[in-house]
C-alpha cells in the first residue's frame, strides 16, 4: 500500500494547545495508530529552537531559528498508509478538522523499483540506462 507524508504547516503558536486540544490529538493519533493508517506522527518545536541549512553555487550557509519572515512554518507530520491518493487528502482533512487553521501538504513517499511518476526522467530511455547500470 502507498505511503504519503502529510506535512502540516500553520502559523506558529507562541504558547502551547490548550488541553482540549491536546486530548482531541490525542485521540485521532491513537485511533490512526489503531486502524492502521498512521505510521509516524511528530510535532516541531518552535523555530527559534531550529536551523536553515542552505546550500547555492557550493556555498552552504547557516540560518538560525527564529524565522520572522516566514507566515507559516511546518508544525508537523505525519506518514499515512493510503490506498490512494484520495484517501491521504480525506486522513488530512480529517487531521485539520481536530488542528484547526494550516494547510497539509500530501506527497507519496518514493517506494524502491517504483520509478518516478510524473517527472521527465521517467522515460524509456532512462528505464533503458537504469536496465544498462545494473
Amino acid at each position: 500500500m502507498p505511503r504519503f507524508l502529510s506535512i502540516y504547516k500553520s502559523v506558529e503558536r507562541t504558547s502551547p494547545p490548550p488541553p482540549e486540544e491536546m486530548a482531541r490529538m490525542g485521540k485521532l493519533v491513537e485511533d490512526g495508530f489503531k486502524s492502521g493508517y498512521l505510521l509516524a506522527t511528530e510535532g516541531c518545536l518552535p523555530t527559534a529552537l531550529g536551523a536553515r541549512i542552505r546550500q547555492s553555487q557550493g556555498k552552504v550557509t547557516v540560518t538560525d531559528g527564529p524565522f520572522t519572515e516566514a507566515k507559516e512554518v511546518v508544525a508537523g507530520f505525519a506518514i499515512l498508509n493510503a490506498s490512494s491518493k484520495e484517501e491521504a487528502i480525506k486522513l488530512a482533512k480529517d487531521f485539520l478538522q481536530v488542528a484547526g487553521e494550516g494547510e497539509c501538504e500530501i506527497r507519496q513517499i518514493f517506494e524502491a523499483g517504483q520509478g518516478c511518476p510524473g517527472l521527465a526522467t521517467n522515460t524509456a530511455e532512462s528505464k533503458k540506462e537504469a536496465a544498462l547500470a545494473s
